[in-house]
């Protein structure tokens, strides 16, 4: 099982009682930034090309934990950066486990192993870290030759001393489709909770745009990927967001499902596209003009992106939306995503 029982029990119990209520928008993730700077300069993230003086600052722990009080998500994302530069990470991640909050802790893993005494084994903290590949593939996508074996050496460490341990990758048009369906059987052999997957999106600030897809390749792509999946391969993820990315289904983005909180505020409209920064949660969620971004708006900026910090909130409204919808993940599930092939 992907996820412990608890966090699935309560996310399931959050999501219901927001459709009970009627609000049509709720925030489901917590995205956190606490700060910008890493260790890395990753071909797909643009986040240390910011200036100096920005990226010399960071959160505070108060300013981390009132942001997941102000939306109230179950689920907070730590990212950045690299969030275990941040000196006070350890009393930021106790502090959502305090609320009760169930931490992904986003890591490059170049320091988790000399910081691992920093945190406790519990169903609320998930070491997450950044894996986009085999040695090869990973390592040009950081830009550093040995990340990748450093980053095994702390999943298996971490699983040794009883951490839930996922992995996040990114894939690009330069993925090889066999080569991916490789590195899942060695990152399921490491001991590892559950997979997350994404396509790359054409982030503004990264290096390397000639390496991001169109909606079509993405389609195709993770058809070659997850078409007659293995058994032993399990994913961080709705399993119709997984039939998403292979075109079975076409969602519209979910942009307030997985809102973002870092150095600037409130950032609108999403994760990925920085327009403006709204000083409340409530002012994003009132203040944004929704009906500009995602597919149905033709904004161009939107009209490639199957990011999972988009389309996971709107699988999950989804499967709470109706019976169908509910039905639909149930057989997934069982039955393992219907992936067409390619």
């Amino acid at each position: 099982m992907a996820v412990p029982i608890s966090q699935m029990f309560t996310v399931s119990k959050y999501v219901m009682s927001q459709q009970f209520q009627n609000r049509s928008r709720y925030a489901l993730v917590l995205m956190l930034e606490p700060l910008f700077r890493c260790n890395l300069s990753c071909m797909g993230c643009g986040k240390v090309q910011y200036p100096t003086e920005i990226l010399k600052k960071q959160l505070s722990v108060e300013q981390c934990l009132h942001a997941a009080e102000e939306c109230g998500a179950p689920i907070v994302s730590i990212a950045g950066g690299e969030p275990l530069l941040h000196p006070d990470i350890a009393a930021i991640v106790a502090g959502y486990i305090q609320q009760k909050k169930y931490v992904y802790l986003c890591t490059n893993a170049l320091l988790l192993e000399e910081k691992l005494d920093l945190f406790q084994p519990t169903d609320y903290l998930s070491l997450s870290i950044h894996l986009d590949g085999l040695e090869p593939e990973h390592d040009r996508s950081v830009s550093r030759p040995g990340t990748y074996q450093k980053a095994v050496s702390a999943i298996k460490a971490a699983v040794a001393r009883g951490f839930r341990v996922t992995t996040n990758s990114t894939f690009f048009n330069t993925t090889d489709p066999n080569r991916a369906r490789e590195f899942f059987d060695t990152v399921m052999s490491l001991g590892v909770e559950g997979m997350m997957i994404s396509a790359g999106y054409a982030y503004s600030k990264a290096a390397a745009q000639e390496c991001f897809l169109q909606k079509d390749e993405t389609i195709q792509l993770f058809r070659k990927i997850l078409h007659n999946p293995k058994r032993s391969w399990v994913f961080n993820h709705s399993p119709l967001y997984l039939e998403f990315l292979a075109g079975v289904h076409d969602f519209e983005c979910t942009p307030w499902g997985t809102p973002t909180y870092n150095l600037n505020g409130w950032q609108s409209p999403c994760y990925l596209l920085e327009k403006s920064y709204k000083a409340t949660f409530a002012e994003l969620m009132e203040d944004t003009d929704w009906e500009h971004y995602g597919r149905k708006s033709k904004n161009p900026e939107c009209m490639n992106c199957m990011m999972h910090c988009g389309f996971e909130p709107t699988a999950v409204r989804h499967t709470f939306s109706s019976g169908w919808g509910f039905l639909d993940t149930f057989k997934a599930s069982i039955h393992r995503p219907r992936i067409p092939a390619p």
